[in-house]
């Protein structure tokens, strides 16, 4: 009885990810500073690693392409933060400003 509630699965692993998912892109949507909203992206940006990892683990374990990818997908995304913190840092210096909507301009 005991080991079956603690029997961990790949649905677990996928609802957790769904979670994180949405909670980064309603952070994204709702927030109106650009820090935040970075971390929101990662929080993104992890769920879509956790079903990497829970995928490779559950569905192929003979090959290791999911593990390879997510930590690909982990330095592509230090990379983007740290080059979008340049970039804000930089228009900070300029604005004086963190909040979103002091930055109309860049608008497409």
């Amino acid at each position: 009885m005991l080991n079956n509630i603690f029997n961990i699965g790949l649905f677990h692993y996928l609802i957790l990810a769904m979670v994180l998912f949405f909670i980064g892109a309603f952070g994204v949507i709702i927030s109106k500073n650009i820090i935040k909203i970075l971390i929101c992206l990662e929080f993104m940006l992890t769920a879509v690693n956790i079903n990497f990892i829970a995928f490779a683990a559950f569905v192929d374990s003979v090959k290791v392409n999911g593990f390879i990818f997510s930590i690909f997908y982990t330095a592509i995304g230090a990379v983007e933060i740290a080059v979008a913190l340049v970039i804000f840092y930089l228009m900070y210096r300029e604005k004086k400003s963190i909040n979103i909507e002091n930055y109309k301009e860049l608008n497409g």
